[in-house]
């Protein structure tokens, strides 16, 4: 019995080799790829260990001493932590809220548009806003939102007074996540259109010679359609809830608005960079993306629950 199990491992082995050399040039071009993320994804993962450790740059990572869970008991008895979690999560969730169905009405109203122009015309007008660079629009939006910029200057052409944006906290988030969804909307639609393309012409036949509407249509054959895309992008808009653009979120960042603009990103980026403090700015970090690796595998498992789609 032994020998007969041992003989059927032999064959499955040999079998598996067989695929593997048949298949050899695949594998190839899986190489440089999986060097790239060996090389500059998981060999630096080492370094996260200073979070644990006094870091010294003179004695470097693994001759600096241990110091256990001590930045991170700093980190949360700092009289910082709430607002940090309280601004990082506002900002994320109301993103998430707003910004992740737009573009899938956009999809789905773009993808009734029969003229071919002016669909085409449509695109590109939505499109262009990504490709503004982060810079490019925090500078934009300083120049309109400004004192004496053009949306101040409606607000008094009609009797109101100047509203100084920039410097109230109340502000920032209706300008940061308005910026994002108005940058990006278009261009997150782009993956909807695809999976809408995907949908048999013969679908619409049917509901049409069923009498359905065009609101029908889109109720019951649309919809369900993206429905798997949706679901896979809401499980990774999740899980990243945490990791918040810092490049905006800095440049937008104000004196006067800080309380409301300071997330764990710029946080980070100010204790680690600007304060030299990397140890603690790592303990900071590796519990933001222990955050977010909960919330990736705890909506992966409910989604696929409930609607049987997941990433895994």
């Amino acid at each position: 019995m032994s020998t007969k199990v041992e003989h059927t491992t032999q064959n499955i082995k040999k079998a598996k080799l067989k695929k593997l050399l048949n298949n050899y040039q695949l594998y190839l071009f899986l190489l440089p790829a999986l060097i790239y993320f060996i090389v500059f994804h998981y060999f630096p993962m080492y370094g996260v260990i200073i979070a644990f450790k006094n870091f010294i740059a003179t004695q470097g990572i693994m001759g600096s001493p241990w110091v256990g869970f001590k930045h991170f008991e700093r980190f949360f008895e700092s009289f910082q932590f709430w607002s940090l979690i309280k601004n990082t999560l506002g900002l994320s969730v109301l993103h998430l809220i707003i910004g992740f169905p737009l573009p899938i009405i956009l999809a789905l109203m773009m993808n009734q548009i029969r003229h071919e122009k002016y669909k085409r015309f449509v695109q590109t007008v939505v499109y262009a806003p990504h490709f503004i660079s982060v810079v490019v629009l925090a500078g934009m939006i300083y120049v309109f939102f400004s004192n004496n910029g053009l949306i101040n200057n409606f607000i008094m052409m009609f009797g109101g007074e100047s509203i100084s944006f920039m410097a109230k906290p109340e502000w920032f988030k209706p300008l940061y996540i308005g910026s994002g969804v108005w940058q990006e909307t278009g261009w997150a639609a782009i993956i909807y259109l695809a999976a809408l393309a995907g949908v048999s012409p013969e679908l619409h036949e049917a509901a049409v010679m069923d009498g359905a509407s065009k609101w029908h249509r889109i109720l019951h054959v649309d919809i369900p359609a993206i429905m798997p895309t949706a679901v896979i992008l809401l499980i990774l808009s999740v899980g990243n809830i945490m990791n918040i653009g810092f490049e905006k979120a800095y440049l937008l960042q104000t004196p006067l608005n800080q309380p409301s603009a300071e997330i764990i990103p710029t946080y980070v980026y100010k204790m680690g960079l600007q304060q030299a403090q990397y140890s603690f700015a790592a303990a900071v970090g590796l519990f933001n993306a222990v955050i977010n690796l909960v919330l990736l595998v705890a909506v992966n498992k409910f989604a696929k629950k409930l609607s049987g789609q997941g990433l895994w």
